[in-house]
This record gives structure tokens, C-alpha cells and sequence, in this order.
């Protein structure tokens, strides 16, 4: 093949050696060293879109996206093939994360990917892309949520995070496009398997704070009333007692099974939580009954929260109590 005039050869053994060395500095955290030896390997082989790849996926680890989109369009305009290159998502990200829209547009269409909308120049919407689960903090205390898919590079969280992720529920996150991890649903009897994405950064934070209380409800019905009513006012209430589950890393990055869908999936070894604590040992009493104290996480307005709790005391007062209100996020 033949490249401005010559005949492409292979990668010099001195951009092998830089290459492979500037990933180990990245592995351990090093990235301004890395950045020096991939600067170095793409002056020794400018002609090769992987060293320009390769340039981009630092910056992109380094949040650096200007950079990234640099480097990225350099990658693109050296590929031999456009359609599922793995370089274009890159620059999607990077565009993205800019608000770049028409080049997220081109990126994602390069990629092989329908994108709706009249011009090149609005956030390409309406993509339906479907659900997706994401890693919030993936470096610091690791949590998946569930989220919807605005686009290949962002998610709506839909789960309320626990305050040490740092996240709410509405809030809008970059995500990385290689998937590490699986949860998997199943209703109607008919399995379905969804990817687990890592956040790479906060893409569009929430006003809406998040708050832990202690509710008394004496059956599940009681429970899912709350939920309902958190979901009615436009807001989210949410179980934290049976819904968070306590994975090591090596269980959270494999194919796991999930408690939405049919119901509670049974309790298996690589499931970490212990009784009387949040997850799934936790929503049950030493009995194996439903326990009517819950710890609950809810999403809603300073102005609305107390109100909201009151209101679904008051619609069952006999089964249904609530106390110690805090805000935390």
C-alpha cells in the first residue's frame, strides 16, 4: 500500500519500544511520560493512524479533549477502512465531551452508526440505543447503577447513587465505549444481557440532591407505594436495602446476574453483602420475612421531600412510618 507517494512498511523496532513502554508508564499512572514516548513514536512514524490513536486514547485517559479530538482526526484521516474503526469512536467521545456536535454526528456515522436528526449541527438525540449499566467513580469506590443511553458516549443515570460515588439520579456521564461487565435481566421468562460501561467524567450535573432515610413499611406493597409516589411527582425513591448488592471487582467486571426484572435473584457465592445490611441479604429479617425498616434513598427538592414522606405516611398510617431525614449528595 502505497502512502504520499510510498510504500507503507512496517513500525520501526524504536516505535515498538516507545509504544510498549509509554502503555506500562500509562498502566502505572504515569501519563506525562507517556505522553513524551507517544509524541516521540508518532515523529518517528507520522504516517501510521496508530500512533495517532494511540495519542488520542492518552489524552482521552487524561480528560485532555482537545487534544484527543487533535490526535483523533489526525488517527481517521490515516485509516484504510472508516466503518467500525474503533478510531471514530475516539473522536466521538472527544466531540462529545466538547459539545462538539457536528463532529460527534460525523464520528458516530463513520462508525456505522444511524444518527436521527435534521442537521449535522444539533446533539444527536433520539438515537435509542436503549439501557445500559455504568461504573460510576471506576477508580475510587466503584458503583454500577442503571442507566439510558442518550447517545454512544453518555448515560442518564436512573439509579440513585450512593453518596460515595459523589453522583445523583438524573445526572448525565461520559462513558467509555469498551464494556467491562455484563448484567444480565430476565421477564417473561426471556433473558436479556446488557453491557456495564466505566464513567470516564460528569457530563451534565443534577440539581437534584440525593437523601437517606429510615421508612417503616410493614409489607412490600407499603414500599413500592413510596417508590411510586417519588416517580409520580417526577422524582425517584429508592429501596437501598435490597438494592444494592456488594460485588468484589473481578465478580462487578464479569457477567452478572441482576435483581430487575422477574424479582430477586437468588443469592449466590460472589454476592458480598451481609444480613441486616443493604442488599440482598438485607431485606429480609432472620426469619426469611419481609423487615419493615428499610434504608431508603430519595431524589427530590429540598422544598418537596418532607412533604412527599408525609403524604405517604398519611395514605397508610397504620403500616407506614418514616425518620432520621438526611441530605447527603
Amino acid at each position: 500500500m502505497r502512502i504520499f507517494g510510498r510504500v507503507r512498511q512496517r513500525p520501526s523496532t524504536d516505535w515498538r519500544l516507545a509504544t510498549n513502554r509509554a502503555f506500562t508508564l500509562i498502566d502505572d499512572g504515569r501519563y506525562d511520560d507517556a505522553d513524551a514516548l507517544l509524541t516521540r513514536a508518532a515523529d518517528l512514524e507520522p504516517w501510521l493512524s496508530e500512533s495517532w490513536f494511540n495519542l488520542a486514547l492518552l489524552h482521552k485517559f487524561r480528560h485532555d479533549w482537545e487534544q484527543a479530538r487533535s490526535a483523533g482526526l489526525r488517527a481517521v484521516a490515516l485509516l484504510e477502512r472508516d466503518a467500525g474503526a474503533p478510531d471514530w469512536w475516539n473522536v466521538g467521545i472527544a466531540a462529545t465531551a466538547l459539545q462538539d456536535w457536528p463532529l460527534a454526528r460525523r464520528a458516530w456515522q463513520a462508525y456505522g452508526l444511524p444518527v436521527p436528526g435534521v442537521t449535522g449541527a444539533d446533539e444527536p438525540l433520539g438515537m435509542y440505543l436503549g439501557g445500559a449499566a455504568v461504573r460510576l467513580s471506576p477508580e475510587g469506590e466503584a458503583e454500577v447503577v442503571w442507566g439510558r443511553r442518550l447517545d454512544p458516549a453518555r448515560i442518564e443515570v436512573q439509579n440513585i447513587p450512593l453518596p460515595s460515588s459523589g453522583r445523583r439520579w438524573g445526572e448525565v456521564v461520559l462513558h467509555d465505549g469498551v464494556p467491562r461487565g455484563e448484567r444480565t435481566t430476565t421477564s417473561g421468562g426471556v433473558a436479556s444481557v446488557y453491557p456495564v460501561f466505566d464513567e470516564i467524567e460528569l457530563w451534565a450535573p443534577s440539581a437534584v440532591p440525593t437523601w437517606v432515610v429510615l421508612i417503616e413499611a410493614a409489607a412490600e406493597s407499603d414500599r413500592d407505594a413510596l417508590e411510586r409516589l417519588a416517580a409520580d411527582a417526577g422524582y425517584a425513591a429508592e429501596d437501598w436495602s435490597s438494592s444494592v448488592r456488594l460485588l468484589c471487582r473481578a465478580c462487578s467486571e464479569s457477567r452478572m446476574p441482576s435483581e430487575e426484572g422477574d424479582g430477586l435473584a437468588q443469592h449466590d457465592p460472589h454476592d458480598h453483602s451481609v444480613p441486616g445490611q443493604p442488599g440482598p441479604l438485607g431485606h429480609t429479617g432472620a426469619s426469611g420475612l419481609w423487615s419493615p425498616e428499610r434504608e431508603c434513598g430519595l431524589a427530590a427538592p429540598s422544598a418537596l421531600v418532607r412533604g412527599l414522606l408525609d403524604g405517604w405516611v398519611a395514605d397508610s398510617p397504620e403500616s407506614r412510618d418514616w425518620r432520621d431525614l438526611e441530605e447527603v449528595c
